[in-house]
C-alpha cells in the first residue's frame, strides 16, 4: 500500500502524522516513510523543451549545429557543475565518450528551474532571440524564483 501526501497545509501535515501513527512496526518488513521535495510534472518538463529547441535553431558551438535534446544536455551538465556535481565519463562500448549526467525527469522543480535560467543566461549571451512559447516559460521559472525568495 502507498499513500502520497503533498504537505501543503498543517491540515495535511496533521493528516500525515496521524498515518504514520497507524503504521505497523515490524522488524522484518519494516516501511519506508521518505520526505522529497516534489518532482517536476510533465507539464512543467514540457515547459523546458521551447528553450532548448531555440538554441537548437540558432546557435552553432563551436562549430556544430545541436538538436535540442543535445542542448539539454549540455545545459544540464552546466547546471550541475555550478552545484559542484559530479560529472563522469567512459569510452562508448562501441567507440565514442559517453557522459554521465543528469536526468531531467528526476529533477525536483526548482532544479528545473536552475535549468530554464540557465538556457536563458546562455542564449541571451549568444544573441538568441527566445520564441514567444520560450518567453513563457522563461516568465514561469522567473515567477517561481520569486515566488520562493
Amino acid at each position: 500500500m502507498k499513500q502520497h501526501y503533498c504537505i501543503v497545509n498543517d491540515t495535511v501535515k496533521e493528516n500525515l502524522i496521524a498515518y504514520i501513527r497507524t503504521l505497523p512496526v515490524n522488524p522484518r518488513a519494516p516501511m519506508v516513510v521518505e520526505a522529497r521535495e516534489e518532482t517536476r510534472t510533465d507539464k512543467q518538463n514540457r515547459l523546458m523543451w521551447p528553450l532548448p529547441k531555440d538554441l537548437s535553431d540558432q546557435v552553432l558551438w563551436f562549430g556544430n549545429k545541436y538538436d535540442s535534446d543535445d542542448w539539454k544536455d549540455l545545459i544540464t551538465a552546466l547546471v550541475a557543475k555550478t552545484k559542484k556535481q559530479e560529472q563522469r565519463m567512459a569510452p562508448g562500448l562501441d567507440g565514442g565518450v559517453v557522459m554521465f549526467g543528469q536526468r531531467t525527469s528526476k529533477m525536483a522543480i526548482p532544479q528545473m528551474v536552475e535549468v530554464i535560467e540557465a538556457i536563458y543566461w546562455f542564449g541571451t549571451e549568444r544573441g538568441v532571440k527566445f520564441s514567444e512559447a520560450s518567453s513563457k516559460r522563461i516568465a514561469w521559472a522567473q515567477e517561481w524564483r520569486a515566488s520562493r525568495g
